[in-house]
């Protein structure tokens, strides 16, 4: 008998790329600030951001 598969379940929405991004202290404070204030980590505090620029692109 073969037992079921075992780990974490796949992600519908997986995080595949990898950036680095290396910010002034200014930058890294307000990050920090907001996501204290937000409760949220630094990657997903960026990932609203970035949804946040969607809307300045021209279409």
């Amino acid at each position: 008998m073969v037992s079921p598969r075992t780990g974490r379940p796949k992600s519908e929405n997986p995080k595949n790329d990898r950036i680095t991004v290396r910010l002034d202290k200014k930058s890294s404070e307000i990050l920090q600030s907001y996501c204290e204030q937000e409760n949220v980590e630094k990657a997903e505090a960026i990932r609203i951001g970035i949804s946040k620029l969607e809307a300045d692109i021209k279409k």
